[in-house]
């Protein structure tokens, strides 16, 4: 598999150390100095792309792939404002996208656990919930997609809570998500329901990068020849 690298950083390393590890090749390798001369007949010597890289350019990236006319696999939260927006571009133009907000299988089976329980706590209001993520100081969003899409999914399920925010609040309606930088922490998210009498604890604890990337290079093995809108629950078949 010839894969475009667009994004350096942290998870590009890892991305790239892991593909050559399993024989693909980097054909491409899109950093901060070379994004911007990077041209769609770059592009179009891969397979595929994976995009790791920052909110403010994530949707110029998606769409140069979109003309190279290569699958993208998508890894760069905080823009989940535009994600519906450039599915539809995908869907419409017969391209093919592969989004997700966290690309670990351990936190994509977490993802089922806390949606699980969302909808058995709705039944339960003497309980109130939380969500904590704690990642490196270095992260520019917050909160993490991650938290978000928890977020999401609690909001959806209880019927108490309208909306999240991203602040620790008392008001019935609002579900809090408390964001921490520390130094060099991979990614840690804890949903938290308490009472008065005991409270209920989800966590998943991220050990190293390592996860994140045998996700997007798994994603990226699998969505080539597709077309369409992809998530983690098309390659896990949860």
């Amino acid at each position: 598999m010839k894969i475009a690298l667009i994004g350096y950083g942290k998870m590009g390393k890892e991305i790239k150390t892991l593909a050559i590890e399993k024989n693909h090749e980097i054909v491409l390798e899109v950093n901060t100095h070379n994004i911007h001369t990077i041209t769609v007949d770059d592009l179009k010597k891969a397979d595929v792309a994976i995009e790791f890289t920052n909110p403010g350019g994530v949707v110029k990236n998606i769409l140069k792939c979109f003309d190279a006319n290569i699958p993208v696999v998508v890894g760069t939260t905080g823009w989940h404002t535009r994600i519906d927006e450039l599915k539809q571009i995908c869907t419409d133009r017969n391209q093919t996208m592969f989004y997700a907000s966290n690309f670990s299988i351990g936190m994509n089976i977490f993802f089922r656990m806390n949606d699980f329980l969302s909808k058995i706590m709705n039944h339960y209001p003497d309980y109130d919930v939380f969500i904590q993520e704690i990642h490196h100081k270095h992260k520019v969003d917050s909160p993490s997609g991650t938290a978000i899409t928890l977020a999401n999914q609690i909001v959806k399920n209880i019927d108490r809570k309208e909306y999240w925010v991203n602040e620790d609040s008392d008001v019935t309606k609002e579900l809090s998500i408390i964001s921490d930088r520390e130094e060099e922490v991979a990614g840690t998210h804890i949903v938290n329901y308490f009472s008065e009498v005991d409270d209920i604890e989800l966590t998943h604890v991220a050990n190293s990068r390592k996860g994140f990337a045998v996700g997007a290079i798994t994603a990226a093995e699998w969505v080539i020849g597709k077309k369409g809108v992809f998530g983690m629950d098309d390659l896990l078949k949860f």
